[in-house]
């Protein structure tokens, strides 16, 4: 959506009830006459700040020459906007509008902090199931190095598993060596 369109939605909003006062008007009209490229000329700067028509009025008028002047100076006011009355500018009906218009975006921002939603309990339970399966792998192998090797390192896994398992590994293992 462009900004000539969201500016024309979001007119209404910001002429009605007062949103804006006259410092922010002001603060806003000085800042589009002093961005480059310059987007209020002088002259165009002192009509909108014309204290003697209303605000209404004013800011009505503001708008509509922004408009008529193209996408770059909508852009630049919605800046400005952000830039002096950021509570406002987060409250316009076009920003609630691109806020919702994709349910199915990836909000980065959680992304970042978020790699996934399991936790570490789900990690380590994949990760004791891995290393379940390499070890069951090493021990069923039928090579008598193997079985050697695996009784060295199951002998200093008291620690690790507990000797209970450990004895029936063992025991396992002596069943394997025999056959």
């Amino acid at each position: 959506q462009s900004f000539c369109h969201r500016l024309q939605h979001d007119m209404y909003f910001l002429t009605s009830n007062s949103r804006l006062n006259e410092q922010v008007v002001d603060k806003i009209i000085l800042q589009l006459n002093r961005v480059y490229p310059q987007i209020l000329t002088n002259t165009e700067a002192e009509k909108f700040r014309n204290p003697k028509a209303s605000l209404h009025t004013r800011l009505s008028d503001l708008i509509k020459h922004l408009q008529k002047n193209g996408e770059r100076h909508c852009q630049e006011f919605y800046r400005a906007l952000q830039i002096n009355a950021e509570q406002l500018y987060n409250d316009l009906p076009s920003r609630k509008i691109l806020k919702t218009t994709d349910p199915t975006e990836i909000d980065t921002d959680k992304e970042k902090y978020m790699l996934n939603d399991r936790g570490p309990v789900f990690f380590l339970a994949c990760f004791s199931v891995a290393a379940g399966f390499a070890l069951f792998w090493y021990c069923c192998n039928s090579d008598a190095k193997v079985i050697g090797r695996s009784r060295r390192i199951l002998g200093f896994s008291p620690i690790i598993i507990g000797r209970h398992v450990r004895n029936i590994c063992m025991l396992y293992l002596e069943d394997m060596s025999r056959n």
